[in-house]
């Protein structure tokens, strides 16, 4: 069985070769059928991280070797330790488009091609462009990262999965769009509205999931001792037409304490 060091020592010594390519599938296969955990999340959160798909673990093993990368090149030339968040992200995005690339997972004119394949724009946001087709089941989302590296933007989406299994993304590639933006981009369950949650609702929501307000007067964020649940206000957070059970649709979910394995910050 390979570790992921090993694939970061390949991926160093030859780039990103079929033979590479290869290599990395089979961990992620390894990864997805049990075999083996991925170091950065616990158990639980490890479901979250196979509902989101091959593509999202492969990425996430690029983003991960960059931060290595990165680091290494910069203690040996100052001694210092890791680079700033923008240079990390920078890294990280390089890197992520080139593995994409050569693993067939990249799109080039994503706009044009998502709404023909999926349907009209129907929203855009900060974060988030959004594409359906009427009765579909899913929507399709070019996700911008608001995160501080790119990472911690695939973290969110793994994050969530594992929160809220009922509106799980799967990610189908990557792409820049006409902006030059780099966006991920997946797929959600299409979720009818009924109407929107009560802050009541989000609460019970919230303590449910094992948090709590994080008191900081905002009244839409919470936390627990691994994980940051914000911007749940009431529209990403609405009254399923289903069940009439309240459900999350999108917010910023991220880890509240540095990454103890390997000694590495979560970055």
């Amino acid at each position: 069985m390979i570790y992921i060091q090993e694939i970061y020592d390949i991926i160093s010594a030859a780039g990103f070769t079929e033979q590479t390519l290869q290599i990395i599938d089979e961990y992620v296969n390894d990864i997805e059928n049990g075999l083996t955990d991925f170091p950065r999340f616990n158990q639980q959160e490890h479901s979250g991280l196979c509902k989101a798909g091959s593509a999202l673990i492969g990425a996430s093993i690029i983003a991960g070797y960059a931060t290595r990368s990165l680091a290494a090149s910069g203690n040996a030339s100052s001694g210092q330790g890791l680079p700033a968040n923008w240079q990390i992200d920078e890294s990280q995005e390089q890197l992520i488009e080139q593995w994409a690339k050569a693993s067939r997972l990249w799109v080039e004119s994503s706009d044009k091609l998502v709404s023909e394949g999926f349907g009209p724009m129907i929203a855009k946001g900060a974060e988030a462009k959004v594409y359906y087709r009427e009765n579909s089941p899913a929507v399709v989302k070019e996700r911008a990262s608001i995160y501080s590296t790119t990472q911690k933007a695939l973290d969110a989406i793994v994050l969530h999965n594992y929160l809220f299994p009922e509106t799980a993304m799967y990610v189908i590639g990557f792409t820049r769009d006409n902006d030059g933006i780099f966006r991920i981009i997946l797929t959600q369950p299409y979720v009818r509205c009924l109407r929107l949650a009560t802050k009541e609702e989000i609460d019970a929501l919230a303590e449910k999931k094992g948090f709590k307000d994080n008191w900081d007067g905002k009244g839409i964020n919470y936390i627990s001792n691994r994980i940051a649940l914000e911007d749940m206000h009431p529209a990403n957070v609405f009254i399923d037409e289903v069940t009439n059970h309240p459900i999350c649709i999108d917010c910023i979910v991220k880890f509240v304490k540095e990454n103890k394995e390997n000694g590495s910050a979560i970055r």
